[in-house]
């Protein structure tokens, strides 16, 4: 039985009413009934937004929710939905993790080794280093190897 209103369930769940309305627009949540032209919504509302809101702070994007609610079979338990993706999002994380330790690599290089008086003098030595790594190492086609590649280069 529809009984709260866009303004208690906004509160409830910390969200802006937009923040709803999108949800609903975009089909994340189920249209609510109108009464006198107003939304209702019952607690099972609540309880989806609170999955919504949980894997939004967890990095998850619209389309992996989307995937989340819709995207197995109905007879899908929950735990596997979220063991599925939870796998898939820390794959995703560990390569991040991986960029970010690359990057972090070369900054401290840059630290310790730029000795240019002048940004022409960087630009030069980048430029001869990117076209020096480009002919003597040209990058592996297969995924795989790929990767492979850019871990020997950050070794």
């Amino acid at each position: 039985m529809p009984e709260l209103t866009i303004s208690e369930v906004a509160r409830q769940v910390g969200l802006q009413a937009s923040a709803i309305r999108y949800y609903e627009r975009i089909g994340l949540l189920p249209r609510a009934p109108r009464t006198s032209g107003q939304r209702r919504y019952d607690t099972t509302a609540l309880y989806r937004l609170a999955i919504i809101q949980r894997a939004r702070q967890l990095g998850f994007t619209l389309t992996e929710i989307r995937h989340l609610f819709f995207g197995f079979r109905d007879i899908t338990r929950a735990s596997e939905r979220w063991r599925t993706l939870s796998q898939r999002k820390v794959t995703e994380l560990d390569d991040l993790m991986d960029g970010i330790k690359a990057v972090r690599c070369v900054l401290k290089k840059l630290m310790t080794k730029c000795r240019c008086d002048t940004l022409d003098q960087c630009g030069k030595g980048i430029f001869q280093s990117i076209n020096r790594d480009v002919v003597t190492r040209p990058l592996p086609a297969s995924p795989r190897h790929r990767e492979k590649y850019a871990k020997n280069l950050r070794a």
